[in-house]
């Protein structure tokens, strides 16, 4: 009395009598206990767009009625609203290229919309593939989806690290009078300012912003109409010539439709290229956190350039020490994304022939990608970035205590009579400007000029 009875290809399945979703997803549900994380919320509500879009272009191509027209409408406003959440019970990772979610979608659309028709579920008034799913496949259904929710994603992560990129400049400003030795391979080089390097931290981030806006702008062209591989089969053509423009209606932005069907379906490079610059970015974000991390050791035997905000203990045993937990948290972040990107990397080649089966695993990480990043900015900027102060003292110590500042010598005496200076200044740990005046190599007011530390840290042009 606790089930109905639903059959498909495979043979009959008792579904709970109560249930929104049908034997298709019940089955994709048993087979698919992969992750025990569920599609993800934004991605399901993309489809359930998809499927609005579909009907408005059914209903001008006359494929269904009026009636079942209003019926999907409403059950699709249903599951937006959240009303049906749980009967999405798909896990992220499923074999079939996406097609228990599609299916998924279909059976509680339809059986939703089978109710507000006066029927009861499992009767299938509306049904899931001869109504919701018409004029479809799971093959343009699901990559659709999946780049409107990348474009979804996107948009929150660029605000994101917009945000990040202002309050590095603001960094840059205020720091810009602070000049501290430079290093190369971790060893003393030339004098620079602290905001220089971080002005070079925001130009950084500002490169990886720009790949990630030109790879997103692929986004925006979607393979709906293709149906299973491209050619449109039980596509009508009212409907193929329409669905694009209702799409458009339905998510409030434009999407046009793939010139070339067919590679539109075969192919899903374009998810390589978001997800490559979402690397990117986040390559970038790892080595300003290890520099921070870096600059701010100590608090007495580190090189105590600059103050992090103490955040939390750090540790269980030592008493008073405190870790640079978030350039900790935003580094593994990024090792997470690079790893997904990998993984990206071979689901986007594993494709074969006319279909690429791999993408719930794209969209899995993919979508994991997007949002780890967004949270690590959020948390580097509001518990970081913002807070970050320079200890003006201890870059002056260390400048002064460097012979790095010998190479403004060069041009004056050559590199070997330099190389021999900075030797006997560290050897007999004798500061080079003293050295060089007691050596009767410059006077003084020709140090004060030579080794001007501002001025050291700029084209002379």
């Amino acid at each position: 009395m606790n089930y109905r009875k639903e059959s498909d290809s495979i043979g009959e399945l008792n579904v709970p009598i109560n249930a929104y979703y049908g034997v298709q997803s019940l089955r994709g549900h048993n087979n698919f206990q992969i992750t025990g994380v569920k599609v993800n919320d934004s991605f399901v509500k993309n489809v359930v767009r998809v499927k609005m879009a579909s009907a408005m272009s059914n209903l001008e191509a006359g494929e269904i009625t009026t009636e079942i027209y209003d019926a999907i409408m409403q059950a699709c406003q249903d599951c937006l609203d959240g009303k049906l959440d749980d009967a999405f019970i798909t896990d992220a990772i499923q074999g079939g290229a996406g097609t228990t979610l599609n299916m998924n979608v279909n059976e509680v659309v339809a059986n939703r919309a089978t109710e507000i028709l006066g029927g009861k579920m499992g009767e299938y008034i509306c049904h899931p593939n001869d109504h919701v799913n018409k004029g479809q496949s799971t093959n343009d259904v699901i990559p659709t989806a999946g780049k409107m929710t990348v474009i979804e994603f996107t948009k929150s992560l660029l605000e994101s690290l917009d945000v990040l990129i202002g309050e590095l400049d603001k960094k840059a400003v205020e720091f810009d009078d602070i000049v501290k030795m430079g290093r190369t391979q971790l060893e003393d080089a030339v004098p620079i300012r602290l905001g220089q390097e971080f002005n070079a931290y925001s130009s950084a981030l500002k490169r990886s912003k720009s790949m990630i806006v030109n790879a997103t702008k692929y986004m925006y062209t979607v393979n709906m109409g293709a149906t299973a591989i491209g050619t449109a089969i039980n596509a009508a053509p009212i409907y193929l010539n329409t669905i694009a423009k209702n799409l458009s209606k339905v998510v409030g932005y434009e999407m046009a439709q793939a010139e070339d069907l067919v590679d539109a379906t075969q192919n899903v490079d374009a998810f390589a290229y978001v997800s490559g610059g979402l690397k990117t970015l986040a390559i970038s974000l790892s080595k300003m956190s290890n520099d921070l991390r870096l600059a701010a050791s100590g608090p007495r035997t580190g090189l105590m350039e600059i103050n992090l905000p103490p955040m939390q203990n750090g540790s269980s045993i030592m008493p008073g020490k405190v870790n640079p937990v978030i350039p900790e948290v935003v580094s593994q972040v990024a090792f997470a994304v690079i790893g997904n990107d990998t993984t990206i990397a071979m689901a986007c080649e594993a494709g074969q022939f006319e279909l690429n089966a791999f993408e719930p695993v794209i969209f899995y990480k993919l979508f994991e990608s997007l949002t780890a990043l967004k949270n690590a900015m959020d948390t580097l900027t509001k518990n970081c970035i913002i807070g970050i102060t320079a200890n003006r003292e201890v870059c002056q110590e260390l400048l002064d205590h460097s012979v790095g500042i010998v190479t403004a010598l060069c041009p004056i005496i050559g590199y070997k009579k330099s190389a021999a200076i900075a030797k006997k200044a560290l050897k007999e740990n004798i500061p080079i400007k003293k050295l060089v005046i007691d050596e009767g190599i410059l006077t003084q007011e020709e140090v004060d000029k030579v080794f001007d530390a501002f001025k050291l840290t700029q084209p002379q042009r």
